[in-house]
């Protein structure tokens, strides 16, 4: 008689997997925590992100030398690593679901990350906090279903950074230039990926 053909089994859903693109650990892929809603940035539009942010940076090879960067719902922590595996001096962390943040930790000691700290709580507060021109780039993904956190961490963005800094922002739709400037910031770059839009902004002059 005849077997039966082997039906493999179901395959387990696979975590979220994060690749560094650029930088000292490029190509290496970290596995990281699968959580409901959460929504890493796609590596083509991290690949561009940096691109814009090495042209600013003006180092070569997409490098972000001793740049100060902090992301303010770091989820997968993505952004954060690229940016440490480019250089950056400075790199901060927040997140206030606490499996994201032990998976970050297990990620820096993999990596030997001295460069990133992590810290769990409220970013959009961790931002409203820091000194003023204090950061080179902050990266901003609010969930999308939490309007007012958009044009809160904006405004403190742009107090935040420094001279020639930037803001990377996510969002389910564009924004547009007369929508940032009363929160002091001037579109640079916007790109759509699926229902993503990214956007690059800066501090407009004056503010």
């Amino acid at each position: 008689m005849k077997g039966q053909p082997h039906k493999p089994a179901p395959r387990a859903a696979r975590a979220h997997e994060l690749r560094i693109i650029g930088g000292q650990w490029k190509r290496t892929r970290l596995a990281v925590a699968d959580r409901p809603g959460l929504r890493p940035t796609p590596d083509r539009v991290r690949e561009t992100l940096f691109n814009w942010l090495a042209s600013l940076a003006g180092a070569g090879g997409g490098a972000l030398p001793g740049w100060r960067c902090l992301d303010v719902f770091a989820g997968t922590g993505a952004l954060g690593f690229e940016a440490a595996s480019r250089g950056a001096a400075e790199v901060l962390l927040c997140e206030q679901d606490a499996a994201l943040v032990a998976q970050m930790k297990a990620v820096r000691e993999k990596l030997h990350a001295e460069a990133v700290r992590i810290e769990r709580g409220d970013g959009a507060a961790r931002l409203e906090a820091s000194a003023p021109g204090h950061w080179d780039v902050v990266f901003l993904d609010p969930p999308f279903d939490q309007a007012a956190l958009y044009a809160r961490c904006l405004a403190a963005a742009a107090r935040a950074l420094r001279p020639g800094g930037v803001v990377y922002l996510e969002a389910a739709r564009e924004w547009t230039a007369a929508e940032l400037a009363p929160l002091g910031l001037v579109p640079l770059r916007h790109l759509r990926a699926g229902a993503v839009h990214a956007h690059l902004l800066h501090a407009a002059e004056g503010g």
